[in-house]
């Protein structure tokens, strides 16, 4: 799977396969009113308990190892800036129609988000466009996967709820 930090990027990606354009970085050039709605991804937080893999999650068999590896894992909750920019109002909510029906059947790495927030469409004079702010709220485990050395600890996986 991945770290923290490429998950912009996967849910941008997982946004324009199903049709909705999506960037993670909102370029000068992006700005400039794009035809259709586009999606601004990013990553605006995580929230999770103490720290440490305190849950044992199992057993999982190792194919490139030919083994049992133990899994421990940490509950996260991730939450993503969504914010859908387009040239009028009705391409907004072209666009988070488009957002919101995708989302609902799933997210990337086996994340679906628990919560959308939707906040007001706006006009924006800069960038002669309009804006509907959106966050999603999704739950995922940071996963670790080995054997118990000092080192070993700092490699980690992001998981969805979904795919543990």
């Amino acid at each position: 799977m991945q770290g923290v930090c490429e998950l912009g990027e996967t849910l941008a990606a997982h946004l324009k396969e199903r049709g909705l354009q999506a960037v993670t970085a909102w370029t000068p050039e992006r700005r400039t009113a794009p035809e259709e709605a586009v999606a601004a991804v990013s990553l605006r937080g995580m929230k999770s308990g103490p720290p440490g893999f305190q849950d044992y999650l199992g057993e999982w068999y190792d194919k490139e190892k030919g083994r049992w590896v133990e899994r421990y894992g940490k509950r996260v909750e991730l939450v993503f800036g969504l914010d859908i920019h387009a040239v009028s109002a009705r391409k907004a909510r072209e666009g988070l129609d488009r957002m919101s029906l995708i989302l609902g059947e799933s997210g990337p790495v086996g994340m679906g988000p628990v919560e959308l927030t939707v906040g007001e469409l706006d006009y924006e004079e800069k960038d002669r466009g309009y804006v509907c702010p959106v966050e999603g709220r999704f739950p995922a485990w940071l996963v670790w996967t080995g054997e118990e050395t000092e080192a070993s600890f700092l490699g980690f996986e992001v998981r969805g709820e979904r795919e543990i």
